[in-house]
């Protein structure tokens, strides 16, 4: 049973999700770390932060700066924040997680664990693999608030779940699937942003349309091979949860791992890149915990050796994207 729902987050992904909910919820819940964040979203009808444009009833919002009683009040909670900054957010919790329904919408990996969303639920939260879902696929936040048509895959362990959660996401401008794919769901969103950040590294440096697709087209053969290597399933890539978010990250002008790549493309160093961005480039923490987990795989994965190289051992973008050139066909 989907029950209360929750979003936990105030980003522009949480606030495209909660629009989402909307179309087809009467009321939902709402953590936001910020009360005065929460005072302006009241007055103003709109989050004050991002994606300013959708307008909400906020009578139809039940909102909370205290993760606990919105925790306690939903029995689905749609987590939503950036994954960095996902423990912190958890420590404050004294409910128990176990008993609830969670989604994750996070694209990213929880650092210093090396977990994925759904793996740090399981293990550190205990919370059943058939109570842990993932939404995927291409779904820029911008794009969302403009009603443009969006396909979405909700992924969950039991498929009866994943349906039902997938019902109360769709509308006349999303279109929602199921899988079962889990871990394969969550480990891509994570892989597509390293991809997006190399993509906009490639750009920054001028290289061309050409050399992009060639990149895209290698990005993808890296990704089957992790995914095949970490979780050996029976899995179509090209299918729109995979390469799709893969493509639409790593040419979108709304991508924020793209648009850090191109800063760092074109001479940005990495703290000042990420000073200058308003908003957090999920590949660039995804980055390390994907090399560190990959030390242990043995998988041949160079275009995340390279953005690893760029990022954390300083090297020049210029030298590291043409060795990396000479080993694409």
């Amino acid at each position: 049973m989907i029950g209360k729902i929750a979003v936990l987050g105030g980003g522009s992904w949480a606030t495209a999700i909660a629009k989402i909910l909307l179309e087809k919820n009467d009321h939902i819940w709402w953590y936001l770390r910020r009360d005065d964040r929460i005072e302006d979203f009241k007055r103003l009808g709109h989050n004050p932060a991002y994606l300013t444009s959708v307008h909400f009833d906020t009578n139809r919002i039940t909102f909370s700066s205290d993760i606990n009683a919105i925790v306690e009040a939903c029995d689905t909670l749609v987590f939503v924040t950036p994954s960095p900054y996902l423990k912190g957010h958890l420590k404050k919790l004294k409910v128990r997680l176990r008993d609830k329904f969670l989604v994750t919408a996070i694209k990213g990996i929880v650092p210093d664990e090396n977990l994925i969303c759904s793996e740090y639920f399981h293990q550190i939260y205990n919370v059943p693999d058939e109570q842990l879902a993932v939404i995927g696929g291409p779904s820029h936040a911008e794009e969302v608030a403009l009603g443009r048509l969006t396909y979405l895959t909700v992924g969950c362990a039991d498929e009866e779940r994943a349906q039902e959660f997938a019902d109360v996401i769709s509308s006349d401008y999303v279109l929602t699937k199921t899988s079962q794919d889990v871990v394969g769901i969550e480990y891509a969103s994570v892989l597509k942003n390293v991809y997006a950040i190399a993509a906009g590294i490639c750009h920054g440096l001028k290289f061309g349309d050409n050399f992009q697709a060639v990149l895209m087209s290698n990005a993808a053969q890296e990704m089957k091979r992790f995914l095949s290597t970490v979780h050996p399933l029976e899995r179509d890539i090209f299918d729109s949860v995979y390469a799709g978010d893969l493509l639409v990250t790593g040419y979108s002008n709304f991508s924020r791992n793209r648009v850090f790549g191109t800063m760092i493309g074109t001479g940005y160093s990495v703290k000042s890149a990420q000073l200058e961005m308003e908003m957090i480039a999920e590949g660039y923490f995804g980055t390390k915990c994907m090399k560190e987990l990959n030390q242990g795989l043995h998988v041949n994965m160079p275009i995340l050796d390279a953005v690893y190289n760029i990022l954390y051992e300083r090297i020049s973008p210029n030298i590291e994207i043409k060795l990396l050139s000479e080993s694409f066909r």
